[in-house]
């Protein structure tokens, strides 16, 4: 279950603005995802799908039930009803650093994951956000249970403004300005499982392995764009935490981007293995 909580009890899945983590940042790609419509609503739902904000908040961004009774008690937040509440800049505050208004930290609010991404992007996001009418009921707050306090008291769980502290000025392997594109969607997306080192490992105790993403040079490009698409490896090998992801949010990138994607990680493979 706890895979899922990188996505979960913060308000929402998005940001563009700096961070505090105290760590020089490379200066930030000029690319962003592939605009397919002059439309900021329909780019900005294409984006919080491969994000997967609506994947853990609804379509309807009302929130889901994403509880587990040995870790914690928590909901996905209600963002149809939050978002109209925070002007434009607290809601960029809100997701870069991990905090509400009010000052409170989030918990699994992947903020550093999206402390890059491109204006274009973070503004059509927030064009999306508001775009959706209030609906269902609003949740509690989270209430972490025995083994929720361990693992926050061991540091294997931590706040999102931590997460901030520690990785929102870091960026994937540089493959060179040929391979910008496939690094800004990498960083956005992949380095949620697989690190910012691109190297994979084990997130926490009994936590499936990710593997280090080099593994992708030897994949061919229609092998690669099946198993992004939908979870299926070569050999008919049927991914789990993979596969969900894939199906849930990587099958609305487009064949650029899962191209430049390939091609980045190829780059990195090849310049270090």
């Amino acid at each position: 279950m706890r895979h899922l909580l990188a996505f979960l009890v913060g308000p929402l899945c998005l940001t563009a603005c700096g961070d505090k983590s105290g760590t020089p940042p490379d200066a930030a790609p000029p690319v962003a995802f592939v605009r397919q419509t002059a439309d900021a609503v329909d780019h900005g739902a294409r984006v919080a799908n491969v994000l997967g904000c609506t994947g853990c908040h609804g379509a309807d961004l009302a929130g889901e039930d994403w509880s587990d009774p040995e870790f914690a008690i928590m909901w996905t937040s209600n963002l149809s009803r939050f978002v109209p509440t925070v002007t434009d800049a607290q809601l960029r505050t809100v997701i870069t650093h991990g905090r509400r208004p009010d000052g409170t930290a989030l918990w699994g609010m992947p903020s550093h994951l999206f402390t890059r991404l491109a204006e274009r992007d973070m503004a059509a996001l927030v064009v999306f956000l508001r775009s959706k009418a209030p609906t269902g009921a609003e949740h509690p707050r989270p209430v972490f249970k025995a083994l929720g306090q361990k693992e926050i008291a061991e540091g294997l769980f931590k706040s999102a403004p931590v997460e901030v502290a520690e990785q929102g000025g870091l960026w994937p392997p540089d493959a060179g300005a040929d391979h910008a594109l496939g690094r800004y969607i990498v960083r956005a997306t992949c380095a949620e499982c697989h690190t910012m080192t691109l190297r994979g490992g084990t997130p926490y105790p009994g936590a499936e392995p990710r593997p280090d993403l080099r593994i992708a040079a030897a994949y061919d490009d229609a092998a690669f764009n099946r198993m992004l698409r939908t979870g299926i490896a070569p050999g008919e090998r049927k991914l789990a935490l993979m596969g969900e992801v894939a199906r849930g949010r990587f099958r609305h990138l487009t064949d650029a981007e899962i191209a430049a994607i390939l091609a980045y990680l190829r780059a990195v493979a090849a310049k270090d293995p």
